[in-house]
């Protein structure tokens, strides 16, 4: 058994509201599911990828409106690269980022690729990496009415940085457990991939001191593809047998699931492909409004009560 790639990555923050501005309006994705955590329905859960939400696009966020400030520090998933077709569009989003007041560092190269750094409202690092070479996969789907042009658009989410105290030990659980290739290695970090390419990459960099203490920005945990439920029931033995424990499987409505913590903060989630974000709404309207999960239905006036509108007109779809 081997990943494909990516499912969606996870990322704690302070205001729904500057979140969705920010990955809607300046990165250009589409939001296509507003939900709340279903195991704390107060909180905003927000997802944010491609026209579909294709798994492999996914980024999402939890909103937390008293979480404190992120303590940085190792065993803790650190940044997330979005790739972007060539290196004409590093400069189309170095202006844009000057534009909307987005920090951000200089141009530099990030994993081998050239790469331009920077950092959500929330502190969240991140990365844009140019690669001609990449082809996208073929369920990946740009979203016709982003705000940036496709030519010079953000394709889904790539290389993930796992910030680690003992790289050996992440290279037994990844390589010996998970069955990833290590193709890439110098004295402090590696990179590996499952079965897929750029998609599945993991870069697995070397940092002593304290483990981080998670806050605003932080990333909660990365979700990996599983193609389905007897898959997932496979990795669940295979975990256990390995000596880590699973959460066993939860199902989360839009896809089923099971958790496993390696070390520190990182928590690994093996995600299904479906059945995906259209499981209730359609591709026109996804996104717009609250949509929870059957077993929550019947309490949608109490959750609604405990939410703040994060849209300035009902059914506020297209980024102005």
């Amino acid at each position: 058994m081997q990943f494909q790639g990516h499912h969606h990555v996870s990322m704690v923050v302070k205001n729904a509201k500057a979140t969705d501005d920010f990955y809607r309006r300046v990165l250009g994705l589409r939001r296509v599911k507003k939900t709340v955590n279903q195991d704390s329905p107060s909180m905003y859960h927000l997802f944010y990828g491609d026209t579909t939400g294709t798994p492999g696009t996914e980024l999402t966020f939890f909103e937390i409106p008293m979480v404190g400030r992120t303590h940085k520090g190792t065993d803790a998933i650190t940044k997330i690269a979005l790739v972007v077709p060539n290196v004409d569009a590093l400069a189309y989003w170095q202006q844009r980022f000057e534009q909307f007041n987005v920090r951000h560092d200089a141009q530099t190269t990030y994993a081998d690729k050239p790469a331009l750094p920077f950092y959500d409202p929330d502190g969240l690092a991140l990365v844009l990496v140019a690669d001609e070479a990449f082809t996208p996969p073929s369920a990946w789907s740009y979203w016709a009415k982003s705000p940036v042009p496709q030519h010079v658009g953000i394709q889904g989410f790539v290389t993930t940085e796992l910030t680690v105290a003992d790289v050996a030990e992440m290279e037994r659980i990844l390589t010996e457990l998970f069955s990833y290739t290590v193709i890439a290695r110098d004295d402090n970090s590696m990179r590996v991939r499952g079965a897929g390419g750029l998609e599945s990459e993991l870069f697995v960099v070397k940092q002593d001191g304290a483990i981080e203490r998670p806050g605003r920005g932080s990333i909660h945990h990365i979700a990996l593809r599983v193609a389905d439920e007897s898959e997932l029931r496979a990795w669940h033995d295979k975990i256990v047998q390995y000596g880590l424990v699973s959460s066993g499987i939860v199902d989360r409505y839009y896809f089923k699931s099971l958790y496993v913590k390696l070390v520190g903060h990182i928590i690994f989630e093996l995600a299904t492909d479906g059945p995906g974000f259209l499981r209730d709404g359609n591709i026109e309207t996804l996104g717009q409004a609250l949509d929870l999960p059957a077993f929550l239905e019947p309490h949608r006036a109490d959750i609604e009560a405990d939410l703040h509108p994060i849209d300035e007109e009902e059914n506020d779809d297209e980024p102005k």
